[in-house]
């Protein structure tokens, strides 16, 4: 079966190709899917799409025009999918279950300390060879409080980082995590 994965970035494009060898041809582009690129995709059985993608109805209609069943979206989120077109269209819709909790609440926390403790303007500087402390300095975060937007698994482990850099916290979430 041949695949086209739209929107593979760089350090995508080996990974993608190489969970598909030995199974399926696959051809990776660079570009976007949306109504403009959608018509090269004629003769694909199934298109991998980034969460960038544009899947409303037109662009789906000239999808399945073009023969592609499937559409296999490379992100949990899938809102940028009409799964009503899709399913009147007689098109099935994948996508990413979840992805590992504890990389992307570390991400988060990489991103909150690289700002609290202005890691990117301290990096230039010494890229500069200007040494000097000042407008670097940040705080502890240890007494602070760190409030949780969604409670699940992500940020469930989003959590359990604050308290072990000893916050306090605070949680809010549409359904309750007894975890």
């Amino acid at each position: 079966m041949e695949i086209l994965a739209f929107g593979g970035q760089a350090d995508e494009k080996p990974l993608i190709e190489h969970a598909f060898r030995d199974h399926h041809e696959i051809r990776c582009l660079g570009v976007f899917l949306t109504a403009d690129t959608a018509p090269i995709v004629a003769g694909y059985d199934i298109v991998s799409s980034s969460v960038n993608a544009e899947l409303g109805p037109r662009v789906l209609g000239i999808l399945a025009a073009g023969g592609t069943r499937m559409i296999a979206q490379r992100s949990t989120g899938f809102n940028n999918i009409d799964l009503h077109a899709a399913e009147r269209l007689g098109m099935t819709v994948a996508r990413v279950s979840y992805y590992s909790p504890y990389a992307v609440a570390e991400f988060a926390w990489t991103l909150a300390l690289a700002v609290d403790r202005r890691i990117v303007r301290a990096a230039h500087r010494t890229r500069d060879f200007d040494f000097r402390l000042d407008g670097l300095m940040g705080r502890d975060l240890r007494g602070r409080t760190a409030s949780v937007i969604g409670t699940g698994r992500i940020g469930e482990v989003f959590a359990r980082i604050a308290h072990g850099f000893g916050m306090r916290l605070l949680g809010w979430d549409i359904a309750e995590n007894r975890a």
